[in-house]
């Protein structure tokens, strides 16, 4: 056997054992969706908003991907949505097969942290919102107030999950920054929790978006049947659901105080985010960005959630991006305010 001979063997075997590499690197995006499951990692437990979201989008999107490829949802709860983000930079493969639908605070919250978090807002690919949030402050009208201002001399205990969610850090910042009497009582483990305590008179109201009380939230039939009622919106634009409901920024006058609440409220212009990791193809990330466009305005999908939520108001990946680098602008003297609010031993 000539060392021609042998030499023309190993480059054959050379190019076997690279050809797979190769071929996949190769596949264009269709292809590769072809042949690959998509997973969406929900950073809530199943049965709440972020999930319901996720869920009813999920048809709309895996039509509009190149490849259709199945997606799989799965729910990572815990430390606030953190346990999903942190998952999503530093486990999820980086060939955009995982994906995730994040919190909103996660935006902020590693900014903010005492303790060091493996996620870096600012180097994640935001692939886009499904919706701007604007959340109310809903009290069950057995709790006697009767407006606004009556949150200022009454005690109203108000549910919220963990430390660090926005359905805590609101009412908190509230007290701390405005004079609200709300009694926080933290520690449940969801939504369809807190509308058990509503029920059983655990709790008198609690931090709700507008779309749980119009929609899909298990809070609605109580707004119809007149057994709850929004004395408070808390957001940047106040919704025209709500038009008796004063505005957080109606009770502001010091600027410092305004600039603290656009920080902490930022976030809900993006309330439904998703995000790939970093590193993943930029052919594959371009195809989810315009996907998930392409789904959030898809007529149909459209129709649907105005018929079980709101009329979704989307924005693109480009546009989260800038939202997080405009939270990443902070003052230090709005990030020391918002640090004893979001972190238990500050």
């Amino acid at each position: 056997m000539t060392t021609k001979y042998l030499s023309a063997i190993a480059c054959g075997l050379m190019a076997l054992a690279v050809a797979p590499g190769a071929i996949a690197q190769e596949q264009s995006v269709e292809e590769f969706y072809s042949n690959n499951d998509l997973t969406l990692v929900v950073g809530a437990a199943a049965g709440g908003g972020a999930d319901f979201y996720a869920r009813q989008f999920v048809p709309f999107w895996q039509k509009h991907i190149p490849g259709n490829p199945d997606i799989i949802v799965r729910n990572l709860p815990g430390a606030s949505g953190m346990s999903a983000a942190i998952q999503m930079m530093s486990a999820a493969p980086k060939d955009g097969t995982e994906v995730a639908m994040l919190l909103r605070n996660n935006l902020y919250f590693p900014l903010v942290s005492d303790v060091p978090l493996d996620f870096e807002p600012l180097e994640a690919n935001w692939l886009g919102s499904l919706t701007k949030e604007i959340y109310t402050v809903a009290i069950m009208t057995r709790a006697g107030i009767d407006s606004a201002d009556d949150l200022f001399d009454t005690t109203v205990r108000m549910g919220a999950t963990s430390f660090a969610n926005e359905n805590r850090v609101l009412p908190a910042m509230m007290n701390e920054y405005l004079g609200t009497q709300f009694e926080i009582i933290t520690g449940y483990e969801g939504a369809a929790a807190m509308t058990l305590a509503l029920e059983r008179g655990e709790i008198d109201g609690r931090m709700l978006p507008v779309d749980n009380l119009i929609g899909y939230g298990n809070e609605a039939p109580f707004l119809e049947d007149g057994t709850i009622e929004v004395v408070l919106q808390t957001a940047v634009n106040s919704s025209e659901h709500f038009p008796d409901a004063p505005n957080l920024f109606d009770y502001i006058e010091d600027p410092e105080i305004e600039a603290l609440a656009r920080f902490v409220l930022a976030p809900m212009e993006a309330g439904r985010p998703f995000a790939a990791p970093a590193g993943i193809p930029e052919d594959r990330l371009a195809a989810l960005r315009q996907a998930f466009m392409d789904a959030a305005n898809d007529p149909e999908y459209i129709a649907h959630m105005e018929q079980v939520a709101n009329t979704p108001t989307p924005i693109s990946g480009e546009a989260v991006q800038e939202i997080v680098e405009e939270i990443y602008s902070a003052s230090d003297d709005v990030l020391e305010k918002v640090r004893p609010l979001v972190n238990p031993q500050s």
